[in-house]
């Protein structure tokens, strides 16, 4: 349906359209099935028959996977254990968690990719309900246990788990939680009856949003908005309190007339938009809810599921796919009813002009009188841009153009963009593609990662052609993509490994920025070694074929190709790899029919020491006593580097001294490195800014924490806070920030992202540059008391 036949709703609360009619021909209803969607347009997960009790093969669920216009892209039976959730990443892999805490990870195809679990007291206590969220350090997983206690992973790819401090006296699962993100610290706000607390890493705080109305009620549903910014609570009386997730500023309230508790509630609003409105779905009800005292109610004919999206919600049902938005303040000003806006005056215009009409006169020059003709151009490429239906977006382009014909100066740069976009916008809006993304999500998104999105899809012609209609560098676009679809190809096992290999070659040829090895690695990973040698043969880099051969264990090809490289170093880093593979009988043979390799093993293994005594001693004759101190320490270095080499199995050889150290404690060999650091009486300082940086590297934070408490540092306690910091872990950071020096102590805690204790340290001292320091990080909406305190002492200060 066009935005210029849709009903207009008053400012923030917006209009809806239809994205799709699915094509997924459900016989369930939505509220029968398991499901989630992936924001940015994503895919639909959907597990049917997860209620059933019976245990005949029929009634097995089944887990599908959609795209966002209904069509099938995979669908398995569930094999594993009883699901509880379902989730997206933001990289668009399935998570299923599990009753047991173990999460399953899929791709889009439903191909498994990887598990990991949620801990032992998950498992024993079991889930009772679980939350996928995303932050700012990724994907993330909470869990609420059996025991009402919280568990949570705040980045999957790095996994590490944090238990929850208990809220006391909890004896039944709240009414509803959420997870919120404040000061880059992950916590979790529940609602138990007409309480609020706040769990964070260390304590349980009751809290009261500010505004709260004194007979709102006990708490039932709870929603975060997609920026993580704002939340919103409704009561069982029906009110509705919306304001920031800091819980610092109330934004408005909602009373609404319905007292069930809903099945969902998320908010609808645009980045940067003033006006703010949840959306509260009910079974074959909704209603949308702002800042007006009277919000817009929606009878729907069918179940339906909502999707939060960054400028709206999706709403899914069984027949159609559907999209609710505050209207863009550029259509609104153009499409609004008798409007006068340059933007509605420039579309007449060109209407008019079309019909051949002198009203196109009338309207072009009551613009240009009032000099609004660039703002009217403006508007009209800003509101093709939000439109969805190709045949508005094209009358709104045509009268932009057609304004810019009267202007002397327009840069054309903004509508040549646009019309870019747009084509890449209804490209993959295409019901076969089904990507519904909106102007605004996809300018958040950017090209590069919706490449990615194709290409995770197996869309390789259409991310060519994007590719090259936007003209993108071919490393950045068509090699990239070429070389993923190689990767894809090697796991196809239809065709024979020679058939494979000369159609990956006729494909990509010499093209620039294909790396064959990266496409053998993966034919290995997927058991296909010789396919993996065959495309090393086309990989014109040695030093990228060798390492690769010799991870697939065929060392001798690859010392022989080492060797047609003359690459001396190559040559040696095979040779070393024999020595420690082989046993030494065979390894010397080995050696016997390279006379290469056999003549550069002499020359840099057992020489080595023989050349550096004699050097001593010619030193020593010439009584250069520098000269022959710093040969000695190479000599005895090299000698304890053949024996750590022997000892451990890892090359230390040729490393330097402070090298050899830093792989020590990397390796978790600390009696070793502490061995080095007496012998060649390396300086305090030097070996403790080695050592918790290689701790750091190793994330060994435990090893850190007692090596702080070993003895006084003689680099002080701010490194071990700027360490940590630069690793992403403020919680280890907070733990020396106490230790730094008081002259140091507020760009430590500044660093770890405790603004308030940093304003403290700062009024302590009586320093207005600390102060103005701390003030220069405040920001307006979450650190508004720190901001006034600082300023109150700023003031006592400049009056003395």
């Amino acid at each position: 349906m066009s935005r210029e036949a849709q009903p207009w709703h008053p400012p923030g609360v917006g209009a809806g359209f239809e994205l799709y009619t699915m094509g997924w021909n459900l016989k369930e209803d939505l509220r029968d099935c398991m499901v989630a969607a992936a924001p940015y347009g994503g895919p639909i997960a959907l597990l049917k028959n997860h209620a059933r009790k019976e245990k005949s093969p029929g009634a097995r669920p089944l887990l599908e996977i959609y795209s966002a216009s209904g069509l099938l892209l995979a669908s398995i039976p569930w094999k594993s254990g009883q699901l509880v959730q379902l989730g997206w990443t933001a990289s668009e892999d399935l998570l299923c968690i599990q009753e047991d805490g173990t999460v399953l990870i899929y791709n889009l195809f439903c191909e498994f990719k990887r598990h990991f679990s949620m801990g032992n007291e998950v498992l024993q206590n079991h889930v009772l309900e679980a939350k996928v969220f995303h932050s700012e350090f990724g994907t993330g997983v909470a869990i609420l246990t059996g025991s009402h206690r919280f568990s949570l992973a705040t980045n999957i790819e790095d996994l590490k788990l944090r238990r929850m401090p208990e809220v006391p006296g909890l004896q039944k699962p709240p009414s509803c939680w959420a997870v919120l993100s404040q000061d880059r610290v992950t916590i979790v706000l529940l609602a138990v009856g007409q309480d609020l607390y706040l769990l964070d890493n260390t304590s349980c705080s009751v809290v009261t949003p500010p505004g709260l109305s004194p007979s709102a009620g006990a708490y039932v549903q709870m929603a975060v908005s997609f920026t993580h910014r704002c939340l919103a609570l409704l009561t069982d009386t029906g009110y509705i309190w919306m304001g920031l997730a800091s819980l610092k500023e109330k934004l408005c309230e909602f009373h609404c007339s319905i007292r069930s508790p809903p099945k969902q509630m998320v908010w609808c609003m645009r980045p940067r938009s003033r006006q703010r409105a949840v959306v509260v779905a009910w079974d074959r009800q909704l209603l949308v809810a702002g800042s007006s005292s009277e919000g817009i109610q929606f009878v729907l004919d069918e179940d339906s599921y909502l999707v939060p999206e960054l400028d709206g919600v999706r709403i899914l049902s069984r027949s159609s796919h559907e999209f609710l938005q505050e209207i863009p303040e550029a259509s609104q000003e153009i499409f609004k009813i008798a409007s006068m806006a340059p933007g509605a005056l420039l579309l007449e215009a060109q209407k008019e002009y079309e019909k051949e009409s002198q009203k196109a006169d009338e309207y072009l020059r009551e613009i240009k009188e009032q000099k609004l003709l660039p703002e009217a151009v403006s508007q009209c490429i800003e509101a093709a841009g939000h439109e969805h239906e190709p045949d508005t977006q094209k009358a709104l382009l045509r009268a932009a153009s057609f304004g810019k014909c009267f202007l002397d100066k327009f840069p054309p740069e903004s509508f040549v963009r646009m019309c870019q976009d747009l084509r890449v916008l209804n490209a993959i809006r295409d019901y076969q593609i089904g990507i519904p993304l909106t102007f605004t999500q996809y300018k958040r998104l950017t090209i590069e990662v919706l490449l990615d999105r194709l290409v995770l899809r197996r869309l390789y012609p259409l991310a060519i052609r994007m590719c090259e209609y936007l003209r993108l560098s071919e490393i950045q676009g068509v090699s990239r993509i070429l070389a993923h679809w190689a990767c894809y190809k090697v796991q196809q096992k239809d065709k024979s490994d020679e058939e494979v290999a000369q159609a990956i070659n006729h494909k990509l040829g010499d093209t620039p920025g294909i790396s064959y090895s990266e496409i053998a690695a993966r034919a290995y990973d997927c058991g296909r070694t010789e396919l993996a040698i065959k495309l090393l043969e086309y990989e014109p880099r040695s030093g990228e074929q060798v390492p690769l051969l010799l991870k697939m264990k065929r060392s001798k090809l690859a010392l022989s190709k080492a060797i047609e490289s003359g690459d001396t170093d190559l040559v040696y880093t095979v040779v070393l790899h024999l020595k420690n593979e082989l046993n030494r009988g065979t390894f010397f043979m080995t050696l016997q029919n390279q006379p290469v390799a056999l003549s550069l093993y002499r020359q840099r293994i057992e020489g080595r020491v023989g050349a550096l005594q004699n050097a001593l001693d010619e030193f020593y004759k010439a009584k250069n006593e520098f000269a022959a101190k710093a040969t000695e320490e190479q000599i005895k270095l090299l000698r304890l580097q053949r024996h750590l080499q022997e000892d451990f199995d890892k090359p230390y050889l040729d490393l330097s001294l402070h090298d050899t150290v830093s792989n020590l404690i990397l390796d978790g060999h600390h009696k070793r490195a502490e061995q080095l650091y007496r012998e060649f009486k390396i300086p305090d300082k030097r070996y403790w800014w080695l050592k918790i940086s290689a701790l750091a590297n190793r994330g060994d934070w435990e090893e850190m924490e007692k090596f702080s408490k070993s003895k006084k540092s003689p680099i002080g306690y701010l490194p071990f806070v700027e360490i940590a910091v630069k690793h992403h872990n403020r919680y280890e950071a907070k733990k020396y920030a106490p230790r730094v020096p008081p002259e140091q102590r507020v760009r430590a805690f500044v660093l770890v992202g405790d603004l308030d204790q940093a304003a403290d340290a700062a009024i302590e001292h009586k320093n207005e540059t600390e102060m103005n320091f701390v003030l220069s990080k405040c920001s307006a909406s979450t650190d508004a008391a720190v901001a006034e305190k600082l300023n109150r002492a700023r003031a006592q200060l400049l009056k003395k």
